[in-house]
């Protein structure tokens, strides 16, 4: 896990911040503390690919795991497993059509996979809200959050493209030439 002071943990505060605040109008900060610790998180491959079957391997399709956080006709032996697998699902989603919306596509060439990007998005709303939903007990106090991810999914989707053409900028080598300089 990564800590929150972490310099690449700040890097996402502040680039997500600022689209999401100055481009998009969220300004929810409980919302951009929890995408840029997302991304963060995201970049160890545990993390991204936590979720497994009974078999123990790592589930990486969408749609098995819609299949996984059943709890009455599938596999999931709790509702608490559903919330699990449904909170992974909106955040897998969000970081997939937000960074990498083109690495999509590649997934409809195996079976069991759903279809398209609008399918993606659908999928993430409609867990991050499945999630929303249980607004009892430990989980009352960030309910709230993922009913407002739900229902900025696509602005959220949308922001996180913004992030990562601003990461892609910061690569090219004419910025980092100019940083040089400046510095």
């Amino acid at each position: 896990m990564i800590e929150e002071s972490h310099p690449l943990e700040q890097l996402f505060q502040d680039l997500v911040g600022r689209h999401y605040g100055e481009e998009i109008g969220l300004r929810d900060p409980q919302l951009i503390a929890y995408v840029s610790h997302l991304l963060a998180e995201f970049c160890e491959a545990d993390q991204l690919f936590k979720i497994r079957n009974t078999n123990n391997r790592p589930i990486t399709d969408v749609g098995e795991m819609l299949l996984e956080s059943d709890p009455v006709y599938g596999p999931a032996p709790c509702f608490d497993r559903e919330r699990q697998v449904r909170k992974h699902i909106g955040d897998y989603t969000l970081f997939f059509a937000g960074m990498f919306p083109e690495s999509i596509n590649h997934f409809r060439l195996r079976h069991n996979r759903l279809e398209n990007f609008i399918d993606w998005i659908k999928a993430g709303k409609e867990s991050y809200y499945v999630v929303s939903k249980f607004e009892h007990f430990e989980y009352a106090k960030v309910a709230p959050l993922f009913a407002n991810l739900s229902k900025n999914f696509e602005e959220c989707v949308y922001g996180l493209n913004m992030v990562k053409n601003e990461l892609q900028e910061m690569q090219h080598p004419i910025t980092r030439r100019t940083d040089e300089l400046i510095m």
